[in-house]
């Protein structure tokens, strides 16, 4: 299937970089332009078909503060300390409404969330997956960093096919009615010993990286997030807004 007539179809997308912000309020934010572009759909549906006008798609961009979330089908017990260790830790924790197990967000972190009406481009979320892990995968190669995937397991990963596989970007995501929230959310400076008070995407036997790990180089975070959303704009076949 592959959606909207092509005259309908609105490949533009507004990038907007949200910065330092608070899990909550980024999630807030995400469920508001979510439940408005599902508005538009259906007063779409209930209008004569030349009367429908486009849907509008986003990227947002930023890093939080320490931040352990699980989703629909993640199990409470993956994370491994209480409130009193989470408020020593300056970490906060939710339960959420994507797909996927717990995970942890922090500074260093880059979280994308595309908020995107995939009507315009194509109607099918394992594609939609293996894209952002596409995309993820070319980014960190412009540094010189092989990622790769693992057939059964969403993300990237380094290390594939070793003794020692490890997930440098993990990805959850949420559609309906072809419209998603939530993301990925790439290792890039991050401190990686806050992964050791959860089992990461409740996967106990493999471990997590992050670019500073493997090359021991911090990256500007800045630099990093422009080449991401750039591929993503060039695998979509987007334009910015």
């Amino acid at each position: 299937m592959s959606g909207y007539p092509d005259h309908l179809k609105n490949k533009k997308v507004t990038v907007k970089h949200l910065g330092l912000i608070d899990y909550k309020a980024a999630w807030d934010f995400q469920e508001k332009v979510f439940k408005e572009i599902l508005d538009h759909k259906i007063r779409n549906r209930d209008l004569p078909e030349d009367e429908n006008t486009g849907t509008a798609n986003y990227l947002f961009t930023c890093e939080h503060p320490h931040v352990y979330t699980l989703g629909k089908s993640g199990k409470r017990e993956h994370l491994l300390v209480d409130e009193i260790m989470l408020k020593e830790k300056q970490a906060t924790y939710y339960e959420i409404n994507r797909g996927g197990d717990i995970t942890y967000h922090g500074p260093g972190q880059l979280v994308v969330y595309p908020v995107l009406d995939l009507e315009n481009f194509f109607t099918d979320i394992h594609k939609y997956l293996r894209l952002l892990e596409e995309a993820v995968i070319d980014t960190i190669g412009h540094y010189g960093i092989y990622g790769d995937r693992i057939e059964g397991l969403t993300g990237v990963w380094i290390g594939k096919g070793t003794s020692n596989p490890r997930k440098i970007c993990a990805m959850g995501v949420r559609s309906s009615r072809w419209v998603t929230m939530h993301g990925l959310a790439l290792n890039v400076n991050t401190d990686l010993l806050y992964f050791n008070n959860i089992i990461p995407c409740g996967i106990e036997d493999k471990a997590v990286t992050s670019m500073k790990a493997e090359t021991g180089r911090v990256f500007p975070l800045i630099e990093v997030q422009e080449i991401l959303v750039e591929n993503i704009l060039k695998l979509f076949g987007m334009s910015r807004f």
